[in-house]
């Protein structure tokens, strides 16, 4: 997708002070549910050689359409041509009603969702809030060129959050905020208006090395730098083939997902909870028994998945990534009857038509 939206050739002759419009965009976001604004350029040249870099020893796996785009994902004007600034808004997505997190970790009979996935899919409704708050920015002046963009195309929506000011890249490659940890999400407007732009923020890590001891898989592999290959939300939602056998053991019952680099940072103390009823939990997807998703048939699947993130993975994913929690749950659980109910799941599906199914759960069934 490219050219701005809503281009005329001929723009509408409306006054206003710039400056003043780039207070009001703000004032207008947080009155759309967004939790902070921020404005930038468009030149990425730091975040682009990090980005080849990355790209060149293979750390995105079979995420192929990183490579794809090229430099148009650390180039917002070539990818929308004629932009000059970028709006980019955070909102919070950690709902409040959910089991806790640690709880869910901790009991291997339940299924984990990483916490952005429990309620609706969030892209839809920023797409919406930024499509309204463009729509404000036009009624005050005039017909100009945009586009919005929700994890929807080739954006580096964190090095753009970064030097609008809405937090920094932490060393999981996560964005952080000191007023707001890292439990949010991202969108952008790319506009062909000469707005003022905001200071980047400061990175306020040190010497904290925290989410890199954390992560189960080892993915953080220094400072700054993630082998997403190793990592379990790689693994259960982008890879769509066989999961590396050393890695199964190290998911847990990780399902979709995983937030252990967030959920062990200091920072997030600060986190605040959504304020939008979208990002609720449905279907009891935060405290989920593994042996009832397991026996889910496709079309309940489906059902349950309507409006979700988890959508986008498949049902033979979705078994495959329950088969890996249930033989890790089946490894560490000795009560007797607690581990018939689990072989007694497993052998229900040993014969799937699927062979990538068939093989996880002979994996499972070995444990």
């Amino acid at each position: 997708m490219s050219g701005m939206q809503h281009r005329a050739a001929q723009v509408q002759s409306v006054s206003f002070d710039i400056n003043t419009l780039a207070l009001d965009i703000k004032r207008w976001g947080r009155e759309l549910g967004f939790d902070r604004v921020g404005i930038t350029d468009t030149d990425l040249a730091p975040h682009e050689s990090r980005l080849m870099a990355w790209l060149h020893a293979g750390r995105h796996g079979e995420m192929y359409y990183m490579a794809r785009h090229g430099t148009r994902r650390s180039r917002p004007q070539e990818l929308v041509p004629g932009t000059v600034r970028l709006i980019s808004a955070r909102m919070n997505h950690l709902p409040s009603a959910a089991r806790p997190a640690g709880e869910v970790l901790e009991d291997r009979e339940l299924g984990y969702v990483a916490r952005y996935a429990l309620g609706r899919d969030y892209h839809r409704l920023l797409r919406k809030r930024l499509q309204q708050l463009a729509d404000r920015i036009t009624a005050a002046v005039g017909l100009h060129g945009y586009r919005v963009y929700t994890d929807s195309a080739p954006v580096l929506e964190k090095a753009l959050a970064e030097k609008a000011g809405l937090g920094w890249i932490g060393k999981h490659t996560n964005l952080l905020s000191r007023e707001a940890g890292s439990w949010f999400l991202l969108g952008e407007i790319f506009t062909d208006l000469p707005l003022p732009i905001d200071a980047p923020a400061d990175n306020h890590c040190g010497s904290c090395r925290t989410c890199i001891d954390a992560c189960p898989t080892g993915a953080i592999v220094g400072p700054y730098q993630l082998d997403a290959r190793r990592c379990i939300s790689y693994l259960t939602i982008e890879l769509r083939g066989s999961i590396p056998l050393e890695l199964r053991p190290l998911m847990g019952n990780r399902i979709f997902g995983c937030d252990d680099c967030q959920l062990f940072c200091p920072w997030n103390r600060f986190a605040q909870h959504a304020s939008e009823a979208d990002f609720s939990p449905r279907h009891r997807l935060d405290t989920p028994a593994l042996c009832e998703l397991f026996a889910w048939s496709e079309g309940e699947f489906l059902q349950y998945t309507a409006g979700s993130p988890i959508r986008r993975i498949g049902y033979e994913c979705w078994l495959r990534n329950i088969a890996v929690a249930l033989g890790n749950a089946l490894r560490a659980d000795r009560n007797k009857a607690r581990r018939q109910q689990l072989l007694d799941a497993l052998t229900a599906r040993r014969h799937h038509p699927s062979a990538l199914v068939r093989e996880h759960v002979e994996w499972a069934l070995r444990q």
